[in-house]
């Protein structure tokens, strides 16, 4: 497929993003449960499908129609328990998609094939406080050598998914105030990014493809409404509200790093005090422990110690589980969530935070709400955001035709 050009990485992301409960999005929510159906177990007749997805027979029956219409899938005769039936078959035509997340220390990228499959993935290291200028060159490159390695044709590059750390304006498509890179503030990633790819690019904050990476990758793809919280450098979430990603007046929302926990506490970067991320960001519990310690302390080493046991790591953990419990009730409390899932460099900690989470959330949400709203670790580990990335290229009707929905 030919590269876009520039221009082209204007388009908003909410041009393809169906409006949260309309039919459309619908749509794409059940086209995505088969999707997924058929990645996870390969070639399935629609009955399995149907059984699989939850869905009727005859909803299975047209969204299979409209995908095989698309090029999406093929079909073929086959018998099941004696009777004849379709085979489903997921179609790949070569195309890949990139999903890159660039954070406060590293840039991740992805490749992706129009069925879900991960081809290529790495990542490398960025310096603190590394500029825009710094931040694409390394993403480029990085995407450049990925292509090399998988041989795989640059013009079969479909666009790329990009997440931010930050708030981003949906408007401008530029970074606003508040972002954990403050030297990436007024950046137009869109035309920054869009000029040296050479292909559509597609901008949005981290924890926002984070959350579209747990319904379209993770296990989560039949629940409609979902809280997405990365734990890092910042605090950051993802809403995803009747199974569309939901970005409120101009898509700065689920900041809830800057709930107040402590009006007492120390300023926040963004002016206010005691804030979730001054008592439970990656970056406090590195401070905490790096008083007393005659070593470096970065994450990995605050996750070793805590696994090994330490009582100083453990109880920065509790205290930081606990108030992202607390901050996370008051979003439960408004949005009722059927599922939290908590994602970030801490996700191989499992229970050791997950246990205060809950606890904080059962003793100040509605306890309706506390006892139906489950709490999980992402599954997709440090990935999710690239991966988001990747599904925010594979939902545009006007680059992939193979997974648009047209009935």
């Amino acid at each position: 497929m030919p590269a876009e050009s520039p221009s082209t990485a204007r388009t908003p992301l909410s041009a393809a993003l169906p409006k949260p409960g309309s039919q459309s999005a619908l749509r794409e929510q059940n086209q995505r449960r088969v999707i997924a159906a058929l990645m996870s177990n390969g070639p399935q007749t629609q009955a399995e499908l149907s059984r699989q997805t939850g869905l009727s027979t005859a909803t299975v029956s047209n969204i299979v129609k409209v995908m095989a219409a698309g090029g999406i899938v093929s079909t073929a005769p086959t018998t099941s328990s004696g009777r004849r039936a379709l085979s489903v078959i997921l179609n790949d035509k070569g195309q890949v998609a990139a999903g890159i997340d660039i954070g406060r220390r590293h840039v991740r990228v992805v490749l992706a094939s129009p069925n879900y499959r991960v081809l290529q993935e790495a990542a490398v290291s960025l310096p603190p406080r590394h500029s825009a200028v710094e931040g694409l060159r390394a993403a480029s490159d990085l995407l450049d050598t990925l292509l090399t390695e998988g041989g795989i044709d640059r013009r079969a590059l479909l666009g790329a998914g990009i997440g931010i750390p930050g708030p981003i304006d949906r408007r401008t498509g530029t970074v606003v105030q508040g972002a954990i890179l403050p030297e990436w503030v007024g950046i137009n990633i869109h035309e920054t990014f869009g000029e040296r790819l050479r292909v559509p690019v597609f901008i949005d904050n981290d924890a926002n493809l984070g959350a579209l990476a747990q319904v379209t990758w993770g296990p989560h793809s039949a629940v409609d409404n979902l809280l997405f919280i990365k734990v890092a450098s910042g605090i950051g979430s993802g809403l995803v509200l009747n199974g569309s990603l939901y970005y409120g007046n101009v898509g700065v929302t689920g900041e809830v790093g800057h709930t107040t926990i402590n009006e007492q506490g120390v300023i926040c970067r963004c002016g206010n005090r005691g804030c979730l991320e001054t008592v439970a960001s990656t970056s406090t519990m590195i401070e905490l422990l790096g008083r007393g310690s005659t070593e470096p302390v970065d994450t990995q080493r605050i996750v070793d110690w805590a696994l090994a046991g330490d009582t100083a790591a453990l109880r920065v953990i509790e205290d930081a589980g606990a108030a992202i419990g607390r901050a996370l009730a008051h979003v439960a409390n408004m949005i009722n969530p059927e599922t939290i899932v908590i994602g970030g460099p801490l996700t191989s900690l499992g229970d050791i935070l997950l246990e205060p989470v809950r606890r904080g959330l059962a003793r100040h949400a509605v306890p309706i709400i506390g006892e139906t709203t489950s709490v999980c670790m992402s599954s997709l580990g440090d990935r999710a955001e690239a991966l988001g990335g990747a599904a925010v290229v594979l939902a545009q009707p006007s680059l992939s035709p193979a997974f648009a929905i047209t009935a």
